[in-house]
């Protein structure tokens, strides 16, 4: 049997472009004719049943098109894939797997593969993984480049231009078609829902529901019958059957956002059906099963959630099929103008009003800006421009010098003789109340998320909410 079954077919021109030359490595023989019969009368291929007639042939060609490069279980794909990254960095790889090998998957996604098809495929579907990316090297835009904004439903957008949320973006996509868990890291206001709905949108499931759950929102008691439903009699109140989300849910995308809070007894409701897809109502002995594909979010720090118990490290686990870290907004500024815009365009359409320019100096403020409320601080920052209509206001809420100056006043204000430990704390207590001001508005005034990001306990904020007398009405714009 050959190790390497070359079928070089003719170099004819096609209407749209010369025939694109690639390769494919694929152990299985079967599956090796099936791809020569379905894409050679469009490419260029050479086949190969091994990987080190592959290598050779890479050695001594000039570097193809494309490389498809199947992965199997009983065999490693880091060395080979390696190998082919560091001797051949630019030339694009589309891997063929045939199974949702989490190790696999992470790995080859880290190592910056184009695309990924899933076993059993049809020639349609490794031809479109194919036309996807010679469309954008042909207009030499790379694939992940292509958009700046893309439309999620009619009032979201994924939005990105730093090569971090490019990458991001990328890894998304890829994982999406795994159908595996996804747990999706950051801190408030990032954009964890806006991931998780572009994960939903780039999958097979994408025409199917996807339902959103707050398991912080939803209190501890009434969470379980919210996830899983319940039967007539159940508990006192419960007049009828009702279906949980769960079962709502079936063949979509359930995003459980603030996974974090979940309590304790359902996290091992949750790792049942995460293991085996099944549970039961409440008030029900009889197992359902169902096909839901789970998303969960947090914001809080799951190693010391682990480590201190409130949080069931089998289930951490069986979540972590893949990790996508969302970075904050301060660590990306370059996409402030671009968010902006967007955020304008958005606000305009929803109160019906003329989108504003962005003045240079208005601008430089918004990237001077620390962001802890991260995007749903600056949305609403814009969107409290756009209702007043002038950047002057806008400026001194965000403008450093702003607030220095506001505090620099408070020892004017000190009664005579205050002393020095009293000036300094009149000084303290403003920046505090500043502070913890900018949190509570950035979050939209959710005291909880605000606690999470000034690591505080709730019923702190609620006591220097009370001390500084700050509520909507105070501080809003």
């Amino acid at each position: 049997m050959s190790a390497a079954l070359s079928y070089p077919v003719s170099a004819l021109k096609s209407s749209a472009r010369s025939r694109a030359q690639i390769l494919i490595l694929e152990p299985d023989l079967a599956v090796l004719d099936y791809l020569r019969l379905t894409l050679g009368s469009q490419y260029s291929l050479s086949l190969f049943s091994e990987e080190q007639a592959l290598l050779d042939q890479l050695e001594k060609s000039e570097q193809p098109n494309l490389l498809l490069l199947a992965l199997h279980t009983s065999r490693d794909p880091l060395p080979l894939l390696t190998h082919i990254r560091c001797t051949k960095p630019h030339l694009p790889v589309i891997v063929l797997s045939c199974s949702a090998e989490l190790r696999d998957l992470e790995m080859v996604i880290r190592l910056g593969v184009r695309g990924i098809v899933m076993k059993p495929f049809i020639g349609s579907d490794v031809e479109q993984a194919i036309e996807e990316h010679l469309a954008a090297a042909e207009k030499n835009i790379p694939a992940a480049d292509a958009l700046k904004e893309i439309p999620l439903n009619e009032t979201h957008s994924f939005v990105r231009s730093s090569k971090r949320m490019r990458d991001l973006e990328a890894q998304a996509a890829l994982v999406a078609r795994a159908d595996i868990p996804l747990l999706i890291l950051g801190e408030s206001g990032t954009g964890k829902e806006i991931l998780a709905l572009y994960t939903h949108k780039m999958s097979a499931r994408s025409q199917n529901i996807f339902l959103k759950v707050n398991c912080a929102a939803v209190p501890a008691d009434l969470l379980e019958s919210e996830l899983f439903g319940y039967e007539q009699g159940a508990f006192t109140g419960a007049v009828k059957t009702k279906p949980g989300k769960f079962e709502v849910c079936t063949g979509g995308t359930i995003f459980l956002d603030e996974i974090g809070e979940m309590p304790a007894m359902l996290q091992a409701k949750l790792l049942q059906v995460l293991q085996d897809g099944t549970f039961s109502r409440l008030g029900s002995r009889s197992p359902m099963k169902v096909d839901v594909r789970v998303i969960a979010a947090t914001n809080i720090n799951m190693k010391e959630a682990m480590a201190n118990k409130t949080f069931r490290e089998d289930l951490y686990y069986r979540l972590n099929g893949f990790t996508l870290s969302i970075p904050p907004l301060r660590e990306r500024k370059e996409e402030i103008p671009v968010l902006s815009e967007y955020f304008m365009r958005k606000g305009a359409k929803r109160y019906g009003r003329e989108p504003l320019p962005f003045s240079q100096n208005l601008l430089d403020v918004l990237a001077g800006h620390s962001w802890p409320g991260n995007l749903r601080e600056l949305e609403n920052v814009i969107n409290r421009y756009l209702v007043l209509g002038e950047e002057r206001s806008i400026v001194e809420e965000l403008s450093p010098s702003a607030v220095y100056q506001g505090a620099a006043a408070a020892p004017q204000e000190a009664p005579n003789g205050a002393g020095l430990k009293a000036m300094v704390r009149n000084l303290k207590g403003d920046a505090e109340s500043t502070a913890i001001a900018q949190v509570l508005e950035g979050v939209g005034w959710n005291r909880k998320a605000a606690a999470n990001d000034l690591q505080i306990s709730y019923k702190a904020l609620l006591y220097k909410i009370k001390q500084y007398d700050l509520s909507p009405r105070n501080h809003a714009s």
